[in-house]
């Protein structure tokens, strides 16, 4: 029995050297209530269906922050907006190459949702780590808030600098 072509084979005409090239062939299809739904055919026994799956549940979703990423001759300089933080609820975390900057904006709960027309803010717990184009110094890094624009100053290792030492006899 011949099996069926894909729809990447079928459009480009290519035609399958090996039959177990196709462990996880995917289909999409339409469920009942719109929503796209795929299946998953192997011979491994996998779920048929993505609601199956362990992996798929939802958890609370933690944002992302946009973030600039820029050099002078002396530091990297990361920004970004934390509009509506206190600073006091930002985490910055700084390694050698890399910066984390946690934090999490909370919601004013006076107004009730059927009063919103529109709702575009996103509230609750954000996080960014960045890997840094080089190595810097994390003892002298500083960061500012002005006006909800958060800008930590991180200052560059001088790999060029050297120094001297005088060996003691014991």
């Amino acid at each position: 029995m011949a099996k069926k072509r894909s729809l990447f084979e079928r459009l480009t005409g290519m035609v399958r050297m090996d039959e177990h090239e196709d462990y996880f062939e995917q289909e999409e299809e339409k469920e009942d209530t719109g929503k796209l739904k795929m299946r998953v055919d192997n011979q491994r026994g996998a779920p048929q269906d993505a609601s199956q799956h362990p992996s798929q549940v939802e958890e609370e979703s933690e944002g992302q922050l946009a973030v600039d990423v820029y050099q002078t001759p002396n530091d990297i300089v990361v920004q970004t907006m934390v509009a509506g933080v206190r600073p006091e609820d930002i985490s910055i975390t700084i390694a050698r190459d890399m910066i984390t900057v946690r934090g999490r904006r909370e919601e004013n709960k006076a107004i009730s949702d059927e009063n919103y027309f529109s709702r575009e803010l996103y509230w609750g717990t954000f996080s960014r780590t960045i890997l840094l184009p080089q190595e810097i110094d994390p003892e002298g890094a500083d960061a500012t808030e002005r006006h909800g624009l958060l800008m930590i100053r991180l200052p560059k290792l001088d790999k060029d600098r050297k120094t001297t030492i005088k060996i003691k006899s014991v």
